[in-house]
Parts: C-alpha cells; sequence; structure tokens
C-alpha cells in the first residue's frame, strides 16, 4: 500500500508519519519511506544524524537517470526527454520491486529496518528559478512505476499546504492520512483536502494531534465526523525524540500505541484498486501534456499512454 501523510505547516505530519513508519519497522513489515516535505526532517526523525540524512541522495538530482531506467524499451517514448512526472509506464516500461536491485533504489539508505529515499531538499540554486514540482516529480515516476505487494508499505510525508495535489500526486496513494489540529485552521485544511479529493475515490483518514482534552476531541468529531479515526494527545517521549534524545517506540504511552496500530489496520483494510490506480495515471497525464508538456517537449505526449497495459502483480511476469 502506498501511504501519504498531509496536514498544514506545524500540524505534526513529519513526528506522526515517523512513529507510523517506526511501528511498520518493529511489525517487521517492507517500508519505504519517502521525505517529500520541501523542509526535509524526516531522516532525523526516523533516527539519522543530521549529517546522514543530509547525505541520502537527493532522488529529483536524479531524475535523469531515473526516466532513462523506468522507460526501458517502451516504444511509446522515443527518449527520456520525452518523459514527465506523468508519464505512465507501459509495454517495455521497467517495473519496480521493494526487492528490486535497480538504480532507483539504490538512491536509498537504511535506518533501521527501513528503506529511506528523500526528494531532496529545496536549495540556493531552485530561488527564483524553480518550483518544488520539480523535485516530488521523481517520486511521482517512483510511485507511477512500483507494484507494491500485500504487506508492503510506502510512506511519503508530504510538503505542507495543496501541493500534494498538484498534477495529480495525490492519486498516487492509497490511503492519505490528513493530520489536523484542533483548531479552525486545521479543519479549514481538512475541508480543502476532501474537496480536493471527493472526485477521485481517494481515501483520506483523519488523525486528530496535538488534542489536549476531551473538548478538543469532541471540536474534532463535531467538524469532521467519522473521517477522524483516533486522536493523540501530549506524548514526552515525542518531544524528547524532538530534541534529540534517545527514543523508541516503548516509550510511548499505550493509547499512543493503540493509535499506530489503528492507523495499521485502516491501511490493510483498504482494497488495492489497479485498474483505478492506472487509470487515473494516465488521465492526469493527458491533463499536463495538453496543459503545458507537449508544448515543452515538442511533440505528442498523449500517444504515451498504452491502452493494452494492465498494472499490478501480473505486469511483473511480462517484465
Amino acid at each position: 500500500m502506498k501511504v501519504a501523510f498531509v496536514g498544514k505547516g506545524g500540524s505534526g505530519k513529519t513526528t506522526t508519519s515517523s512513529l507510523f513508519i517506526r511501528h511498520l519497522a518493529a511489525e517487521r513489515a517492507p517500508v519505504v519511506a519517502i521525505d517529500a516535505d520541501i523542509n526535509q526532517h524526516l531522516g532525523v526523525a526516523l533516527g539519522m544524524t543530521e549529517e546522514e540524512s543530509a547525505d541520502v541522495p537527493a532522488l529529483g538530482a536524479h531524475l535523469a537517470e531515473i526516466k532513462e531506467y523506468l522507460r526501458g524499451d517502451n516504444p511509446r517514448i522515443a527518449s527520456a526527454a520525452e518523459m514527465v512526472k506523468t508519464t505512465p509506464p507501459g509495454r517495455g516500461s521497467r517495473l519496480l520491486r521493494f526487492d528490486g536491485h535497480d538504480p532507483v533504489h539504490a538512491l536509498s539508505r537504511q535506518v533501521d529496518g527501513v528503506t529511506f529515499m528523500a526528494t531532496g531538499p529545496f536549495d540556493e540554486d531552485d530561488l527564483g528559478v524553480s518550483c518544488y514540482h520539480g523535485k516530488t516529480g521523481a517520486m511521482e515516476m517512483y510511485l507511477n512505476h512500483l507494484v507494491d505487494g500485500p504487506g508492503e508499505y510506502v510512506v511519503a510525508d508530504m510538503t505542507a499546504g495543496a501541493d500534494t495535489f498538484a498534477s495529480g500526486l495525490f492519486t498516487r496513494f492509497d490511503v492519505l492520512f490528513l493530520v489536523v489540529e484542533p483548531t479552525r485552521k486545521g479543519v479549514a485544511v481538512y475541508r480543502q483536502y476532501t474537496e480536493h479529493a471527493s472526485d477521485f475515490g481517494v481515501r483520506i483518514v483523519v488523525v486528530g494531534n496535538k488534542v489536549q482534552s476531551a473538548g478538543d476531541e469532541a471540536y474534532l468529531r463535531d467538524q469532521v465526523g467519522s473521517d477522524l479515526v483516533a486522536v493523540i494527545g501530549h506524548q514526552p517521549a515525542v518531544r524528547a525524540m524532538e530534541q534529540g534524545r534517545p527514543f523508541a517506540l516503548d516509550d510511548l504511552d499505550e493509547p499512543a500505541r493503540k493509535v499506530l496500530r489503528r492507523l495499521h489496520d485502516e491501511v490493510d483494510a483498504q482494497p488495492k484498486d489497479w485498474d483505478r490506480y492506472l487509470r487515473q495515471a494516465q488521465e492526469f497525464h493527458v491533463r499536463n501534456a495538453e496543459g503545458w508538456a507537449n508544448k515543452a517537449t515538442g511533440t505528442d505526449l498523449t500517444r504515451q499512454i498504452d491502452p493494452h497495459f494492465v498494472l499490478g502483480p501480473d505486469a511483473l511476469v511480462g517484465a
């Protein structure tokens, strides 16, 4: 399953996503963690030092190599230069597996049983000439070509705000965990996200964070309703982790560990729909092609869509 943690800045999505990733690793589940936030802090939250996190190769800096590898011998794609972030796979494309020895996963690093990847920071060379979509584009291509199996998890910590909804990136996930504070601003972000996702069948699950009282929880339940599946209160162990002190999942109290188990159950209960996944990838590729990419590349990128390709585990046999 492919999972994203989203929310407004300061809601605690990086911390919450790191706890969920640690939980999956403790359950011995294969998990790929992706730091796709413009502020790259997930590696440190997972236990890396600042130096180790900074040394993780940025996916966005290797976009040309990623394109060339994923293109394979797909006859509908003449060159890597004609691939854009929304380019879907087709017959001849190289598909990715969790345990694959490929140039994309070679950009990852291991941390306590987790395969960690990073889109890369927004640095001074990008100021005034680039947007962060160029960084997340490499992740979008990775997600488009990854065939994840039962019991395997990709967990991405996304950048704050509505960038997740640019170019259809939000449809690349099976579940969106929306981290919401019990405030009017937090609820406003929830409404914005649900409005964006309402027509695409992407499930949004709300996790209430920084809940300090029964009144806070009641406020969220009144505003969010059944989308709210769990709430997290103050955790001294989390504050210690954020201050750089030693941390282990067992340091959390039982209610917090129960929340992580509930999130795990919510993901496992979500049906996998490969047909919808590929269809939406193709639909958003057409939108991007007609909106800007055809002009940028000088070719009709809608021809890259392979109407006879079927994505999913069976596609690995042909590949």
